[in-house]
C-alpha cells in the first residue's frame, strides 16, 4: 500500500495556507490525516479538503508528534517559535516564511534547482524556500547558469498584494473601489503618510506591507535581499 502522510498546515485560515491545502488536493498528495492549525482567533472555523470539513485546531500546544510533515506559512515569528518544536517532535518542516532563509544550517530549496540539498535533512528538520519571485526566477536562470555561468542579474519585481495576506487584499479592494468611484484619497491617510509608506517593495497606496526595521543599511527589505 502506498504510504500516507499526516500533514499539518500552520496558518491554515490565511490566504497562503488555504492555497497550500488546495494544492495538496489538486496534486493528489497522499495525505492520510490533515491538521489545519491557526491561532485561537480561528477556533470555530473549518477548512475543506477532499469533500470533508476539518475543524481548525489551535497551534499553541499542538502535539506535532502526530505529524510527518508540517507546512508553515503564518509569519516568521510563528515559525521561529513553533518550527523547532515540530522538529523536536520528529516532524519535517517546510517553512514558507523568511525566518530560516539566511541560516546556513537550513537548506534553501527550489526542487527544480537544488533538490539534492534535501539529502541533508532526513525525516525531520527544517527546509526553507525562497521568496515567491525568487523561486520562479531561479528556475529560469538555472539552465542559463549551467551553460554560461551567470555573474550578475538585475531584476525588478511587481509582486501580488496577496503575498501580504487577506487584510492587504481587502484594503486594496477598498481603495480601488474608492478611486474608481471618484472619491479621491483616503482621508485616514495624510499625504505625508502616503509618501512615507508608499516606497518600493513595501506598499499598496496608503498601506505599508512589510514592517519597519526590516531594511538593511541600503534601504533594501529582507524580501528584496
Amino acid at each position: 500500500m502506498d504510504r500516507q502522510f499526516a500533514v499539518a498546515v500552520v496558518g491554515a485560515t490565511g490566504l497562503v495556507g488555504e492555497t497550500m491545502i488546495n494544492v495538496l488536493e489538486e496534486r493528489s498528495f497522499p495525505v492520510g490525516q490533515l491538521f489545519p492549525l491557526a491561532s485561537n482567533r480561528s477556533l470555530g472555523h473549518s477548512v475543506s479538503f477532499r469533500g470533508r470539513s476539518y475543524p481548525v485546531s489551535e497551534l499553541e500546544g499542538f502535539d506535532f508528534a502526530q505529524c510527518d510533515l508540517a507546512l508553515f506559512s503564518a509569519g516568521a515569528a510563528v515559525s521561529r517559535e513553533h518550527a523547532p518544536r515540530a522538529v523536536a517532535a520528529g516532524c519535517l518542516v517546510i517553512d514558507n516564511t523568511s525566518e530560516f532563509r539566511y541560516q546556513d544550517s537550513v537548506p534553501l530549496i527550489v526542487p527544480e534547482v537544488n533538490l539534492q540539498a534535501l539529502e541533508s535533512v532526513g525525516r525531520s528538520g527544517i527546509v526553507a524556500n525562497p521568496n515567491c519571485s525568487t523561486i520562479q526566477l531561479v528556475v529560469a536562470l538555472k539552465p542559463l547558469h549551467d551553460e554560461a555561468r551567470l555573474e550578475r542579474v538585475e531584476v525588478a519585481t511587481y509582486q501580488s498584494v496577496s503575498g501580504a495576506g487577506r487584510e492587504s487584499v481587502e484594503e486594496l479592494a477598498r481603495q480601488s473601489i474608492a478611486a474608481l468611484s471618484g472619491k479621491g484619497a483616503d482621508a485616514r491617510w495624510s499625504e505625508a503618510d502616503r509618501l512615507q509608506l508608499c516606497t518600493p517593495h513595501r506598499c499598496i497606496p496608503g498601506k505599508r506591507l512589510h514592517p519597519r526595521g526590516d531594511e538593511d543599511r541600503l534601504g533594501d527589505s529582507q524580501d528584496s535581499r
